[in-house]
Parts: structure tokens; C-alpha cells; sequence
């Protein structure tokens, strides 16, 4: 049986450290009343395999974990993220990729 590279780990852990950090400035600045990362960017980061990365910080930092329209479109992110990443590890995936 195939199992994902040690690659596709790699990918998400450095993602979700980077959409973390997103979360964290943006969090931040809203606390100073500064300048915001656009939603639709952290929606992004999170589609990016950064959804655990954002997961984290929404518990952590407790931030963007009320508004229920930010987390429909968070979780539609994951969704979507775990649907290619089941098909990149199916054999149709795998065939179409060269894997």
C-alpha cells in the first residue's frame, strides 16, 4: 500500500506554522487597531494545507472562531483540502500525478 511522502507531512506542518502566524499578526493588529489581513487571505492560507495551522489558532488565540459566516467558509476550506488530499493519495490520483 502507498503512503503519502514524508513530503506532503512537510507541506502541511510548514503551512500550518505560517497560517498560524498569519492568524497571530492578525490578531494582534486588531488589538492595536491597525491595518488587517483581508479574510479571504487567511481563507486561502487555510485551503493552502494550512487549515490545521488555522484550527490551532482559532482555539489558542481565540480568534475568528465567532463569526459564523468566517467559520463556514473555514471549514468549507477543509473540506475541500481533505477531498484532494484523499484524491492525491487514491490510485487515480496517484496515476494522474505520476506518483
Amino acid at each position: 500500500m502507498w503512503k503519502p511522502p514524508l513530503l506532503i507531512a512537510g507541506i502541511y506542518t510548514a503551512a500550518s506554522a505560517i497560517t498560524f502566524m498569519a492568524y497571530a499578526l492578525d490578531k494582534s493588529a486588531a488589538r492595536q487597531g491597525n491595518w488587517r489581513t483581508p479574510e479571504s487571505t487567511l481563507h486561502m492560507l487555510a485551503l493552502a494545507c494550512g487549515w490545521p495551522g488555522a484550527l490551532l489558532a482559532q482555539q489558542f488565540l481565540r480568534h475568528k472562531s465567532a463569526k459564523a459566516e468566517f467559520r463556514a467558509t473555514f471549514w468549507a476550506t477543509v473540506v475541500l483540502n481533505v477531498a484532494g488530499f484523499l484524491w492525491v493519495c487514491s490510485p487515480a490520483g496517484r496515476a494522474t500525478l505520476n506518483l
